[in-house]
């Protein structure tokens, strides 16, 4: 395609996102797909008509794939990101864009110094890892958003959404073991995050704490002393409840291994010493006399333990 027909097409895209990002679609799927080289289509003028109210077809992709990948403008590739990750949502398209060699177009842009564009990239891959298959595509990028949650703006909007990628990672088993080496660091991220940040860690948590494998490393993992206070009665119940379903988890894993009464000692400042110790079997005698039932329930079933 010419100069001055690219600088069209290229700017036929640069209002992508207002009227596709956020209306009610309709499913459609186009013909074509395959892992064939991503080209410009004369068409691209549909995709920026604000009256568009369909799903992308796989044709369609194709192009805003092309224009992601083609672009370094930060605006388009937002609204780019914003419109890719709202068709992920759909699953038909995580396939297509899977097949289309769309993952590590949209991978890439996580490396972005722009908060907007990196937060964009990571909302989109998390609707794209809901797919399994996917997940073994995306599964290269754990590593790097485990290290970027720790050095993101604490509470940001990208952080959670990298949270929130990290959690739907690991709702299997299969890539968990991943993020081994960075339970202290979440343990640590759960302590000094506001509500919105200790919710999403805990989710995270609790798939790890449903896994055998996980618990060891969950209960040698160095953890400040007020780990404790998310055992406070007054804490809210949305964190109240997880961590103590973090607590019964653990306990049931060391249940089906059969290891609580012989696991090998672990360091002082571990999980497990603070799990154990008699100040959090303090906090659960006094949890019993929650006014919720939830929490009364979730502490009697952990209170045999002590």
């Amino acid at each position: 395609m010419g100069g001055a027909r690219d600088v069209g097409w290229v700017a036929a895209g640069l209002v992508l996102g207002a009227g596709a990002c956020y209306c009610i679609y309709r499913l459609t799927r186009g013909p074509r797909r395959g892992g064939r080289r991503l080209r410009p289509s004369r068409s691209a003028e549909d995709l920026t008509d604000g009256s568009y109210d369909e799903i992308l077809n796989a044709e369609q992709l194709e192009k805003l794939l092309y224009l992601l990948e083609s672009t370094n403008d930060p605006i388009i590739v937002e609204k780019a990101l914003v419109t890719l990750g709202n068709n992920a949502a759909f699953s038909a398209n995580q396939a297509i864009i899977r097949e289309l060699g769309g993952i590590p177009i949209v991978g890439n842009k996580i490396n972005s110094l722009n908060h907007s564009i990196k937060e964009k990239a990571l909302n989109a891959l998390n609707n794209l890892s809901v797919n399994v298959e996917n997940q073994i595509k995306i599964k290269v990028y754990v590593q790097r958003v485990c290290e970027d949650v720790f050095a993101d703006p604490l509470n940001s909007a990208v952080q959670l959404a990298g949270l929130r990628l990290l959690t739907n990672m690991t709702v299997t088993n299969d890539y968990q073991h991943l993020l081994s080496s960075y339970i202290a660091g979440l343990l640590h991220l759960l302590l000094i995050g506001n509500g919105s940040t200790k919710v999403q860690v805990l989710k995270l948590l609790l798939n790890l704490s449903e896994n055998p494998a996980m618990t060891e490393g969950l209960l040698s993992a160095q953890v400040d002393s007020s780990f404790l206070s998310l055992y406070d009665g007054q804490i809210a119940n949305e964190i109240l409840l997880r961590a103590l379903t973090l607590f019964q988890n653990i306990n049931n894993c060391l249940r089906v291994e059969g290891c609580l009464a012989s696991q090998p000692p672990f360091a002082k400042g571990s999980l497990f010493s603070l799990l154990y110790g008699e100040d959090c079997a303090q906090k659960m005698r006094a949890l019993v006399y929650h006014h919720d039932v939830d929490v009364k329930e979730k502490v009697l079933a952990i209170m045999p333990k002590f």
